[in-house]
């Protein structure tokens, strides 16, 4: 599939570019951090774009993060689940969804993950705050227990490591350079920065990603990088591909007002 070219003294050739299979076309969407607002204008943008194009077979890939840090987790992971009903909707588990997952039975986890954006996930449900508040690290699993769905469990538990199409890989973090794909490690498909994001030599496939947050979309030749800090900068961002075309989809949001920009990159 990641066919690599050479000529007869072992150099490698200039490759084509990346592409799509004929008939098929894609959007990644960037970490959403519970930015359920973003979030649904994204979706609309992207059913409306899908919609304008030449019929396809197309594969929406959520890159992970859908939840922490931002006011709505619940309702991001509503969305996703509903979207998936209608849509060929693949989700990849994020660093978050890892840790919220095992937050449910480990207190030292639990602890990290309420750090680093759990108590807004948590405070998405119906969770009175007081009570979250005054509760100790196991009374807050017992909360989870009681108030989190079993449907969004289920939901996290169902996303996937990554996923392989045409000439790309969709992770959330990354890929260890030089490492196989099917010897990489859970821990750095969802956790990698180094060395993976200095890395200038080909992985073979284009690697689309999110985890590390730009303030604009990174085009490498080796990857593409599409997180751009929704739950701070008030930007989600999903990419479009379609043989080897190319495009963005960004919403925005300024003082309670949403924008959709799009634009078509090399």
């Amino acid at each position: 599939m990641f066919s690599k070219f050479r000529n007869l003294f072992g150099a490698q050739e200039s490759a084509p570019p990346a592409a799509i299979p004929p008939g098929e076309r894609v959007y990644a969407i960037g970490d959403v951090h519970g930015r359920a607002d973003l979030f649904e204008a994204l979706i609309e943008a992207i059913d409306a774009d899908d919609a304008d194009r030449d019929p396809a077979e197309t594969v929406i890939v959520l890159l992970g993060d859908l939840v922490d840090r931002g006011p709505d987790s619940a309702g991001v992971l509503t969305m996703a689940r509903g979207w998936a009903n209608g849509r060929q909707v693949r989700a990849l588990m994020g660093n978050h969804e890892e840790m919220f997952l095992d937050a449910f039975d480990s207190e030292e986890v639990l602890r990290h993950f309420l750090r680093y954006g759990g108590r807004e996930t948590l405070l998405s449900y119906p969770i009175d705050p007081e009570t979250y508040s005054a509760a100790s690290l196991a009374e807050t699993q017992a909360l989870m227990r009681d108030h989190i769905p079993q449907e969004d469990i289920a939901f996290m538990r169902s996303m996937e490591e990554m996923i392989a199409i045409g000439d790309y890989l969709f992770v959330h973090a990354g890929i260890r350079p030089d490492v196989p794909l099917a010897e990489q490690k859970a821990g750095d498909l969802r956790w990698i920065r180094e060395p993976f994001i200095t890395h200038r030599a080909s992985f073979g496939p284009v690697v689309v990603h999110g985890h590390t947050i730009y303030e604009k979309p990174q085009l490498a030749a080796n990857r593409i990088g599409i997180d751009t800090g929704a739950y701070r900068s008030g930007r989600l961002t999903a990419l479009g591909l379609e043989g080897t075309n190319r495009w963005l989809i960004e919403v925005s949001e300024t003082d309670g007002t949403i924008q959709v920009s799009q634009r078509s990159v090399a």
